[in-house]
C-alpha cells in the first residue's frame, strides 16, 4: 500500500503556491515530514562525509579494483562503520581479474618528434617489448571505424577523434565518448590495427588524459589502447588535417592478474520491519591516476553520513537502511562475476524480494538538484512530501522516472528492485573524472553537505513509511 504522506505542515495557500495539491492533515504523516526536515537540518550542520572522504583518500590513495589498496581500504571501512554504530557489518569477497598499469609512454616520431601525454585504458594489454610504432589512421566517429574494410588497418594505429565532449549538467555528453572507449579497441582489432588511441572522454582542456575500462572479447583483452589528453588529440588531428603522415610510438607494460574484490555492507536495522531493506550504494574502488575523491569516495561519504544522520535522530526508522560500498565498479569483466553489484545480488538470493528501493551516489560531490523516483512516483503524495523536505535545499521533483540506477545498483534494477536518483550537478564532473586531478581538494564541503542532507531527509521518508514503489510502478503501467 502506498504511503499517504500529507502536507499538513503547510497552510493550504502555501501548498498551492508551491504547485502542490493540498491534502487532509494526518498527524502521523505530518510528523514523518517534520522529522525528515529535522534530520535534513541536522545533517546540514554536522555530518561525517568529509571525514570519511579525507581519511579514505589520504590513507589509501588510489584503489584499483582488486588491488591491495582496495582490499585494505575495505577492511578499514568496515571498522569505520562499526565505530559509527552500524550493525551487521561484513566484508563479502568475490573473484576478480585485476589490472595493473605498469609503465607507459607515447610520442610522435619522425622528422619533428614530440612527446605526447596518453594513458592506457583499463584492461588493455601491454604492447610488445619495445612498444608499437606505426602510422595513424584517423576516424571522426566509432561508426567510421566500424565501416572501414576488414584488414585495412593492418600494421597501423587506429585513432578515433569524435570531438570535444559536450559539457552538460547531467553528464549526458559522456555516452558518445565512453562508447568509443568501450568498443573502439574491439573494432580496431577487427580491422587489423596494431593499437588504438582516442580523444579522452572528458570536458577539460588540460594535458591530463582520462582513463577508463575497455571491453573484453570472448573473455580476452583486445589490443593496446590509449586515451590522449585533449591538447594532444588536437595536435594530432591538426597534423592529419594538414596532410601530414603522423607516426606514433606507444609503449605499455600493463598486466592482468587473479585477485579478489569485495563489498562492504552495513545496516541500520529497522525498528518494526527490519526485513524490508533500502540500499544506499556507492563504490570503493577507483582508477589509479588520482585518489578517487570524487569517483567515488564522495559517494561513500554521502551515503554513510546520511544513514548516520538518521541513526543520530533519536529514533530508528521502521525499515532497515543498508549502506553498501561496492567493489570493482570501474572495470569491465568478461561476465558479471567481476562486478560488485552483481556479486551483491547473487549473495542475497531470494531476499532480493524484500528490497524496497535502491539509490546510488556516484557522480561526484557537487550539489543535488533533482529527485527522480521509480516509475509511477511522479505526482504522488510521496513525491509531494519529498518536495516539501527537499525543496528548501534546492532539490526539485522531476517527472522523469528512474529506470536503471547506476552501475552498482543496476543489477538490483534488473531483477525488479525499484531505483531512485538524487541527480547531482555534473557540470565540472568530467573535468576530473578518471584523471590524476581527481583529488580531495576538488571537493566543495558545502556542496557535499547538501548531498548528505538531501539523502538523509529522503531516506527517512522512505524508511519510516509503508511507501511501495512496486505498487506505484504497477499502477503507472496499468491501462
Amino acid at each position: 500500500m502506498s504511503l499517504r504522506l500529507s502536507l499538513g505542515l503547510l497552510p493550504a495557500a502555501s501548498a498551492l503556491a508551491l504547485g502542490l495539491a493540498a491534502s487532509p492533515v494526518v498527524a502521523q504523516d505530518a510528523q514523518t515530514i517534520q522529522r525528515a526536515a529535522t534530520i535534513r537540518d541536522a545533517a546540514l550542520k554536522d555530518n561525517v562525509a568529509m571525514d570519511y572522504v579525507t581519511r579514505l583518500t589520504t590513507r589509501f590513495g588510489p584503489r584499483p579494483a582488486g588491488s591491495g589498496s582496495e582490499q585494505e581500504a575495505a577492511a578499514w571501512a568496515a571498522d569505520y562503520l562499526k565505530d559509527l554504530g552500524f550493525r551487521n557489518v561484513r566484508v563479502e569477497s568475490f573473484p576478480l581479474v585485476g589490472w595493473d598499469r605498469g609503465e607507459e609512454s607515447a610520442a610522435i616520431v619522425g622528422p619533428r618528434p614530440q612527446r605526447i601525454v596518453a594513458a592506457a585504458l583499463g584492461h588493455s594489454p601491454a604492447t610488445p617489448a619495445g612498444g608499437v610504432e606505426a602510422d595513424v589512421v584517423r576516424f571522426d566517429s566509432l561508426e567510421a571505424l566500424m565501416a572501414a574494410p576488414d584488414g585495412s588497418l593492418s600494421g597501423r594505429i587506429a585513432y578515433v577523434d569524435a570531438g570535444r565532449m559536450v559539457r552538460m549538467q547531467d553528464g549526458s555528453g559522456y555516452g558518445v565518448l565512453s562508447r568509443i572507449r568501450s568498443n573502439g579497441p574491439v573494432e580496431a582489432m577487427k580491422k587489423g590495427a596494431a593499437a588504438f588511441v582516442m580523444r579522452s572522454a572528458g570536458t577539460d582542456e588540460h594535458r591530463m588524459p582520462h582513463t577508463g575500462t575497455t571491453r573484453y572479447v570472448e573473455g580476452r583483452p583486445t589490443l593496446p589502447a590509449f586515451a590522449l589528453s585533449a591538447p594532444d588529440a588536437d595536435q594530432i588531428s591538426r597534423m592529419v588535417e594538414g596532410g601530414e603522415t603522423v607516426r606514433l610510438r606507444l609503449s605499455s607494460t600493463a598486466r592482468t592478474y587473479e585477485t579478489t574484490s569485495q563489498n562492504v555492507i552495513a545496516d541500520l536495522p529497522g525498528r518494526s520491519r527490519p526485513d524490508e531493506v533500502i540500499v544506499l550504494g556507492s563504490h570503493m574502488d577507483s582508477w589509479d591516476l588520482g585518489t578517487g575523491a570524487i569517483d567515488d569516495a564522495a559517494g561513500g561519504g554521502i551515503t554513510i553520513a546520511a544513514a548516520k544522520a538518521i541513526m543520530e535522530s533519536g529514533r530508528r526508522p521502521a525499515r532497515t537502511v543498508r549502506v553498501v560500498l561496492y567493489g570493482s565498479e570501474e572495470v569491465s569483466q568478461p561476465t558479471n562475476t567481476g562486478n560488485g553489484g552483481g556479486a551483491y545480488v547473487r549473495g542475497i538470493g531470494e531476499a532480493v524480494s524484500t528490497h524496497i528501493v535502491a539509490g546510488e551516489s556516484d557522480f561526484g560531490a557537487d550539489r543535488v538538484y533533482a529527485l527522480r523516483l521509480p516509475p509511477g512516483g511522479a505526482g504522488t503524495e510521496f513525491q509531494r512530501a519529498a518536495s516539501r523536505v527537499l525543496g528548501p535545499i534546492g532539490v526539485l521533483a522531476s517527472a522523469e522516472p528512474e529506470l536503471h540506477g547506476g552501475v552498482d545498483i543496476g543489477p538490483l534494477a534488473e531483477v525488479g528492485v525499484p531505483v531512485f536518483t538524487l541527480a547531482q550537478d555534473g557540470t565540472r564532473y568530467f573535468d576530473l573524472h578518471h584523471t590524476a586531478d581527481d583529488t580531495l581538494d576538488k571537493i566543495d564541503p558545502a556542496q557535499l553537505t547538501q548531498n548528505v542532507a538531501a539523502w538523509a531527509g529522503l531516506i527517512w521518508l522512505i524508511a519510516d513509511s509503508d511507501v511501495d514503489f512496486r505498487t506505484m510502478r504497477t499502477a503507472a503501467t496499468t491501462p
